[in-house]
């Protein structure tokens, strides 16, 4: 747990690489023994100024313990989750080395199964990653209206689980050596990304829900310094952490697996994930009764739908731009606030104002997350097409699905680094380092990846014997593997600044009763990623594969400006959206 602490509060001010821990002193102690409301910051807590807002140090708040186990809960599922993944290319598109019983055939063979070739191999890829991402809307669906978070959580490990069996089933001798072998295979990918869906559509708001303080407060460091306490770095600092958990376990499964498919088989690759999975229904249960749950509500999509119609009603026009124009405008939520009506209400309208004002904050995250599948198309080459990239340079014995382990490597380096040394510079410099503007930036990083990979494809092609058609040539390229870092350090960076941002978006943007479906709505974006990605297969192969890498970074960069020039009213508005009373869905009830 590298960089958290359980006993202290850290500071979001470091400057110089240099630690500044603060305590809360007797009167500024905001724990409140509650049941009902545990996390409230009782009476007599002092709140900033307007004048304080603009010039006082944030800090972050202390981490509960709890979200320390449901980040190990993460860390064992993205184990198993990257731990089967990241050998599912070479399971696809290389075939049964001769005299092979397992996939394995050495350290000088390139492991493989199916024997599919690239083009449906990423086809394959891109569909289970596109699976793996729709599911969500229905895991969120679930935990609002029949199970709660935490209950879905659990039910989404349990068919992850049986996933993951039928895997095993489909790389055990004696089938894999069969062309019934794919039957077994797509059946596991399918109920493995059922599972998943139900699971990462829950399991980012539990964590984020720990902490369940909103508002800003003024505390004392030991030094006398004031300061404000800022939910909302607190709980960026959540989701950094966690999301570095995400790649500890990613890292530790993608190396190991890897090396166990080229050495042992993947029957073995796809059973010690498993067995690391179990981890996951053991701490659900060891934390059981000490979690903050939130209990089912309903499906508020249909009221929150109404709200938008009603809002929208008299904002359309013959003329787009005025339309474009009216929808954009301050004011739009008002004619669906309950305050705003004549007459008796209608039936569905049994919440408050300040409900409509946290819904509208909700879908302009939505508008946000619209841009986020042309981002995800320069992620999704990491597992697939930079996979076989790698298959066709000088490795030296290295499989070429390790390199891929340089990206939650460099996420593991660089989370830290951000969280101590990074944004608190920025800070102390007077720099609003703002959610949006982290997402933006990190669209360029991603463009910055494609380019070091088109151009490390562009001499691929220059020194293989076979020129452009390097797939199917018994030689390889005489350049190094590791030529390939920068593509996973770039994209790395770019996850920092936008994947990670996008979970910390979505959590402090939603109103309460509806985290688990923005939260599904961001992660329904990588789905569409796949989709779009589908319309890339043409090019991921010989000798296009310059043109795709190159057509990505193109589409990352328009799709940054795009995105900026769009949120940039939005971002000037952050700290007013973050700090909207809270509003309550049946309040006329």
């Amino acid at each position: 747990m590298a960089g958290l602490q359980a006993d202290t509060a850290i500071v979001a001010g470091i400057a110089e690489a240099e630690k500044d821990h603060y305590d809360l002193k007797k009167g500024d102690d905001v724990s409140s023994t509650d049941e009902k409301s545990p996390f409230d910051v009782p009476d007599g807590v002092e709140y900033p100024t307007d004048e304080e807002i603009a010039t006082l140090r944030r800090v972050s708040d202390t981490i509960p313990w709890t979200a320390y186990l449901i980040a190990i809960v993460e860390m064992a599922e993205r184990f198993s989750f990257y731990g089967c993944s990241v050998v599912f290319t070479n399971f696809m598109q290389q075939p049964l080395p001769e005299g092979s019983s397992t996939g394995s055939a050495g350290p000088d063979v390139v492991p493989g199964a199916l024997g599919l070739g690239q083009n449906t191999a990423f086809g394959l890829s891109t569909f289970y990653q596109f699976w793996c991402y729709v599911t969500p809307l229905f895991g969120a669906y679930l935990a609002d209206t029949r199970l709660g978070r935490f209950k879905a959580v659990c039910v989404g490990v349990a068919v992850a689980l049986v996933g993951h069996i039928v895997l095993i089933v489909a790389a055990v001798p004696g089938v894999i050596d069969k062309k019934a072998a794919i039957a077994p295979f797509i059946l596991g990918m399918i109920i493995m990304g059922a599972g998943t869906g139900l699971f990462k559509a829950n399991i980012s708001p539990l964590i984020a829900e720990q902490y369940g303080k909103t508002k800003l407060y003024i505390s004392t460091t030991p030094q006398g310094e004031r300061v404000i306490v800022d939910p909302s770095y607190t709980i960026s600092r959540v989701y950094m952490y966690f999301y570095m958990f995400i790649n500890i376990g990613a890292l530790v499964g993608q190396l190991t697996m890897a090396y166990t498919e080229l050495y042992v088989g993947f029957y073995l690759a796809f059973t010690l994930p498993t067995i690391v999975f179990l981890i996951c229904p053991l701490v659900l249960w060891i934390g059981n009764k000490r979690y903050v749950k939130s209990a089912p509500q309903g499906s508020v999509l249909i009221t929150a739908i109404r709200i938008l119609r009603k809002a929208a009603a008299d904002k359309w026009s013959p003329n787009p731009i005025v339309t474009y124009r009216n929808f954009r405008r301050d004011d739009f939520w008002e004619a669906a606030k309950p305050s705003n009506q004549v007459g008796e209400l209608p039936k569905w309208m049994t919440f408050d104002d300040q409900w409509v004002d946290e819904v509208g904050r909700g879908f302009k995250a939505c508008a946000v997350f619209t841009w986020f599948p042309l981002y995800w198309l320069t992620y999704n080459q990491l597992n697939n097409n930079l996979t076989s990239q790698a298959a066709v340079m000088t490795r030296h014995g290295v499989p070429n699905d390790v390199l891929s382990n340089l990206n939650p490597i460099s996420l593991i380096i660089f989370i830290p680094l951000a969280d101590k040394i990074i944004y608190p510079a920025l800070a102390r410099w007077g720099i609003r380092f703002t959610a949006l503007k982290k997402i933006t930036l990190g669209f360029f990083f991603g463009a910055a990846a494609m380019v070091w990979a088109a151009v490390t494809q562009h001499y691929i092609y220059q020194t293989n014997p076979c020129g452009k058609f390097v797939a199917t040539c018994d030689e390889v390229s005489s350049l190094n593997v590791w030529i390939q870092s920068g593509s996973y350090v770039l994209v790395g960076i770019s996850e920092i600044c936008a994947s990670i941002t996008g979970l910390e978006y979505a959590f402090t943007k939603a109103p309460k009763n509806m985290r688990s479906l923005v939260m599904s709505v961001f992660l329904f974006t990588s789905a569409l990623a796949s989709a779009l990605g589908q319309a890339f297969v043409p090019l991921s192969g010989d000798p296009l594969l310059v043109w795709n890498y190159t057509i990505v970074a193109i589409i990352a960069v328009i799709a940054g400006l795009l995105c900026w020039i769009a949120v940039f009213k939005l971002d000037q508005r952050e700290d007013e959206l973050n700090n909207l009373p809270e509003g309550h869905l049946h309040a006329h009830e």
